[in-house]
């Protein structure tokens, strides 16, 4: 997942009840819902939630990389799911999976040895401590120079290059992710995507990434004869001590300045890697709705989604995913269930879509949104959930000031959430997978928990770190504000 600095809010839990999650003194103040509302709400269950998380990241499904037989496998799992919970099924054509192209690669093996100037026999760098490959790279083998490109970024159209005076031919970019400035002019040039093929073009051999350590990332494109990697600050600090500064000064120097501090290194790397490239891979995002009540309003749709999918699994290390975002996936499902056993449907439908792709670049969403299945004239509204399985509290923006007094008034029979964002402009390319319905013009939400995600897109995001009930009283926000919105 992806995250949107404009999203991010410190929140907190303020009481978690019995059966649906009301504190007593909450309740006794709070006029009662409606019986048939009431009792759909029950059904919302942490411990179902929790069991989901843990199928879902489980090592049989191999990480859910999309386009991988892992990812599919949970896919049909999930399909199951929503057929034994009676949502109807979206495409008369291809049932609860929606098919599109899912381009995925797997890292067999990678290996990395770094020289310092005077040491010619050098440093071999553990896999998944000190480096890691980017989950695009293609195979290969190089012994080369490398030079410090400060963001990686050639922007002479805002007066801003990195390269400028550079020579990158048959050599490894050192960079770090982010931009010179927060002016959303670079959210194109931020994009990893953007970034590799500007190296590439460059004459670059690969792009090595300064993290503070390791992560595994998807989310680019293969391109041939490239091999990016990621480094963690400490290897990196060995790297840059010849240029006297530390990995965190030449980052704080970058910001302060806002100009180029490029500089080619003295030391030396040699990296291989062997990986497999599945061009023609197919992903899904698994949908399922409850149709409306009335006949002309039934043909716009809520749309309530999180991704499905992670990171795979590499050089032998699972990334299972659990919080990102299996329990935003187990939180779509409990809301997805109590929907299912409302007695009076709401006016509008509601198409519940666990979305593939989103780590390697938002693939599912932005599929689904244009290809809205033909069931629908429109999607009248976007509820996302990524990563709500961690913390006591949730957070959560809106787009569209409509929504605001439906997630307010839902939360106030829970209690979960201490405050929602307004979203403005651009979502940019840390969104998760509200931002293609955003970009639509289509009013949306997000919501997670509080944290902290202290494994994101590390190995360790497993269902250890999973709290149920966090997972079960935002999917009672979710239900009581979406059943409302929908029945407007």
């Amino acid at each position: 997942m992806k995250k949107n600095p404009i999203l991010i809010l410190v929140l907190g839990l303020v009481c978690v009840g019995a059966a649906a999650g009301l504190g007593a003194s909450r309740a006794s103040a709070q006029k009662p819902l409606p019986s048939d509302i009431a009792k759909a709400l029950a059904v919302i269950d942490g411990a179902s939630a929790y069991a989901h998380v843990k199928t879902m990241a489980d090592p049989a499904f191999a990480g859910r990389m999309t386009g991988h037989e892992g990812y599919t496998a949970a896919a049909r799992w999930a399909a199951g799911l929503f057929r034994a919970w009676g949502l109807k099924p979206v495409s008369a054509k291809d049932g609860y999976l929606l098919p599109y192209p899912s381009p995925y690669t797997v890292v067999r093996s990678a290996e990395m040895t770094v020289s310092l100037p005077g040491d010619a026999a050098g440093r071999k760098l553990a896999p998944n401590s000190d480096f890691l490959p980017l989950i695009f790279t293609d195979s290969g083998k190089i012994e080369a120079g490398l030079v410090f490109a400060g963001w990686g970024i050639s922007a002479p159209e805002l007066g801003y290059d990195d390269y400028a005076g550079l020579d990158v031919k048959g050599k490894m970019v050192l960079c770090f992710r982010g931009t010179p400035a927060r002016d959303d002019r670079y959210n194109h040039h931020d994009e990893h995507r953007t970034r590799m093929q500007t190296a590439q073009e460059k004459g670059a051999a690969g792009l090595i990434y300064i993290y503070p350590e390791p992560l595994s990332n998807p989310n680019g494109d293969w391109r041939r004869g490239f091999l990016p990697a990621m480094i963690s600050e400490k290897v990196a600090d060995s790297l840059l001590k010849e240029i006297g500064v530390t990995s965190a000064e030449l980052k704080k120097d970058l910001l302060t300045y806002r100009k180029p501090l490029s500089s080619a290194l003295k030391s030396r790397i040699r990296y291989e890697v062997e990986a497999e490239n599945h061009p023609d891979g197919i992903g899904y995002n698994v949908a399922g709705c409850v149709e409306g009540s009335d006949p002309v309003l039934k043909k716009e749709c809520l749309v309530v989604g999180g991704h499905f999918d992670h990171d795979g699994l590499h050089m032998g290390f699972l990334f299972p995913g659990a919080d990102d975002n299996a329990s935003g996936s187990a939180t779509v499902m409990e809301i997805a269930r109590a929907f299912a056993a409302l007695k009076q449907k709401p006016k509008r439908s509601v198409v519940f879509v666990l979305f593939g792709g989103e780590e390697k670049g938002l693939q599912g969403s932005t599929w689904f949104v244009g290809h809205v299945p033909a069931l629908f004239a429109k999607v009248d509204a976007m509820l996302n959930f990524d990563m709500t399985g961690e913390g006591d509290g949730a957070w959560g923006g809106y787009t569209d000031d409509a929504l605001k007094p439906f997630l307010d008034e839902a939360d106030s029979h829970v209690g979960i959430i201490r405050g929602l964002s307004k979203m403005s402009g651009p979502a940019g390319v840390r969104g998760s997978d509200f931002a293609p319905f955003y970009a639509a013009g289509i009013a949306t939400a997000s919501i997670g928990s509080n944290g902290p995600h202290l494994a994101y897109h590390l190995i360790g995001d497993t269902i250890y770190r999973i709290n149920p009930d966090i997972m079960a009283d935002i999917a009672r926000v979710a239900f009581l504000a979406g059943r409302a919105w929908a029945d407007r």
